[in-house]
C-alpha cells in the first residue's frame, strides 16, 4: 500500500496539526515494526528549517546522551505538537473559524473544512441552540449567530 510521507514540517504553529496527522497515518501503516526510536529519528528528519531546527537539534542531543526517552512514538508526538502549538493552537483555529468562506465550494466541501478548523479550537457549537426564545427566521438566526459571535 502506498501512503504519503508528511511534508517537511519547519516549526510553523498553523501546520503542527497537519504534521502529527501524516506522521500517525504513515507510522501506522509502514512504520508498525520499527523500534520506538527509529519512529521518533524518522519523525525528526521530517522537522527542518526555521525555529524547528534548534528544537530538533537540541532533542537529537538530548536522545543521544539518554536525558529523554519515549515509550511510544505517541508520546513524542505530543511533545513536538505542544511545543508548537505554543498554548495559541486553540486561539489559531478559533480565528481561522471566524475567517472561514465557502466561496466556490460544496456545501459538503465546507462541512469537511469546518469541522477540521473546529476540531482543537474549543468550539462547542452549543451557544445558539442553549439561548432563551430561540430564533424562528434565518434572518433572526443570522442575528443572534453575530450578536453572540461579538460576545
Amino acid at each position: 500500500m502506498e501512503v504519503a510521507k508528511p511534508a517537511i514540517f519547519n516549526g510553523e504553529v498553523g501546520r503542527v496539526g497537519g504534521f502529527v496527522t501524516a506522521c500517525r497515518l504513515y507510522l501506522r501503516i509502514k512504520m508498525r515494526e520499527a523500534t520506538v526510536e527509529e519512529q521518533v529519528f524518522w519523525i525528526l528528519s521530517h522537522v527542518q528549517g526555521g525555529t524547528a531546527d534548534i528544537w530538533k537539534e537540541n532533542v537529537i542531543e538530548e536522545l543521544e546522551v539518554g536525558e529523554i526517552e519515549y515509550e511510544m512514538a505517541e508520546e513524542f508526538l505530543t511533545v513536538l505538537k505542544k511545543e508548537f502549538g505554543g498554548g495559541e493552537e486553540e486561539a489559531v483555529k478559533a480565528a481561522e473559524l471566524r475567517k472561514m468562506e465557502q466561496r466556490g465550494k460544496t456545501m459538503e466541501e465546507f462541512v469537511q473544512e469546518f469541522k477540521r478548523a473546529a476540531r482543537g479550537s474549543g468550539y462547542k457549537g452549543r451557544k445558539l441552540m442553549e439561548v432563551e426564545n430561540p430564533p424562528t427566521s434565518i434572518e433572526q438566526w443570522y442575528k443572534r449567530a453575530m450578536a453572540l459571535d461579538r460576545n
